[in-house]
């Protein structure tokens, strides 16, 4: 050892900086949406992964070094999400990455992470995603098959409502959404009254809202991905006097949808796979969350923290950072308890298998029920 880094090592100790600092950190890739109409939930994501990195760095790190992350915008789109992935995947020091969260950018991208041969966390909702034959990808948030069978659950037996009107983006997670939505009404005898697609980042709804409107449905679904757009929506449809019971996908309950929404989200339900009273380390969570930031934690923070504390024990089971034993320890994890649920890993790379019923009192989130499914 050099003189220098005797002298480097003689100061973290000195510091109470243990082995794991001081020795060159394990990188993870990140692509999160940092500027674009994402911007806010990409803010979400980076502030969750940092915590998680923290506290398995107090504890450790991983294989005895700090975590660390390479962070690139994926600006809010497909062709950007394109992008950021490929500047991470030429990175050959990175042994594994955390995905964007919405459906379509990681539609955009699965094709080169299956190229790359790296672990890929991933927050996208479809189904179709882990159901295609790529090896490499992990959900760290429930598939949209458990959102709409408790969206279509509560609606019809909770409150008792049958004739549905079902809102959706076009892109890739409301079209999946709105088609599982429909087959879980269907199973319960029930066809929707009318369904509307609009585009992400639309200005004006109110030819969707006018539809919702003169359909004469007494209850509304949503599978809306961006923010921005459903608070737009939200209020469009309030000032055309549409008060029917709402239950929406996650971002419904999310929180810049409700900022953006204010009143006109208020008594609307989501199935949402966060909620800080589901679970002990939700509550956890919520609170170091909260105290680091200023502001209260939704799921575009905690499925973030919950892929990288799994992802740092998978490696250290692993005893590598070899794409292909990490995967292993990745497929291996059951009975974990996360923020988002308990982690059971199926051949697909599904962790989660449930979703939180929960309602907006006046800009509160308040906790209904957890339900799980068996498969």
């Amino acid at each position: 050892m050099t003189r220098r880094a005797t002298l480097l090592a003689a100061l973290c100790l000195s510091l109470g900086i243990g082995p794991a600092l001081a020795a060159d950190p394990i990188r993870i890739g990140v692509a999160a949406a940092i500027t674009g109409p994402g911007a806010e939930s990409g803010k979400y994501l980076v502030q969750g992964a940092k915590l998680a990195a923290e506290e398995v760095n107090k504890s450790g790190g991983v294989l005895g070094r700090p975590l660390d992350f390479v962070v690139q915008d994926d600006q809010s789109t497909n062709p950007g999400a394109i992008l950021a992935f490929s500047k991470l995947a030429a990175d050959p020091t990175l042994p594994a990455f955390i995905a964007p969260v919405r459906s379509t950018q990681v539609q955009a991208i699965a094709p080169d992470v299956a190229k790359t041969g790296k672990p890929a966390m991933i927050g996208g909702t479809d189904p179709q995603l882990t159901a295609v034959g790529n090896p490499w990808l992990f959900r760290f948030r429930p598939n949209d098959r458990y959102s709409a069978r408790v969206i279509a659950e509560f609606g019809v037996t909770t409150l008792n409502r049958r004739k549905w009107a079902l809102v959706h983006s076009s892109d890739t997670f409301g079209t999946s959404g709105m088609r599982n939505l429909a087959a879980a009404l269907k199973e319960q005898g029930i066809e929707p009254v009318v369904v509307q697609a609009f585009p992400n980042n639309s200005q004006d709804f109110t030819a969707v809202a006018l539809a919702v409107k003169q359909s004469g449905a007494d209850v509304l679904g949503t599978y809306i991905p961006f923010e921005t757009d459903q608070g737009i929506f939200a209020r469009q449809l309030r000032q055309l006097g549409v008060n029917i019971d709402w239950v929406g996908s996650s971002t419904t309950s999310s929180a810049t949808a409700l900022k953006l929404a204010g009143a006109a989200l208020d008594g609307a339900y989501a199935a949402s796979d966060f909620h800080r009273d589901a679970n002990p380390v939700a509550k956890a969570y919520a609170k170091t969350y909260e105290a680091a930031y200023k502001t209260a934690p939704d799921f575009f923070s905690a499925w973030a923290y919950d892929a990288v504390t799994i992802l740092a024990r998978a490696i250290n089971q692993a005893g590598s950072t070899e794409p292909g034993k990490i995967r292993d320890a990745l497929l291996a994890t059951r009975g974990v308890q996360g923020a988002e649920g308990m982690y059971n890993f199926d051949q697909n790379g599904d962790g989660l298998h449930g979703y939180n019923v929960v309602r907006n009192e006046r800009g509160a989130v308040k906790f209904i029920k957890r339900v799980e499914f068996e498969k």
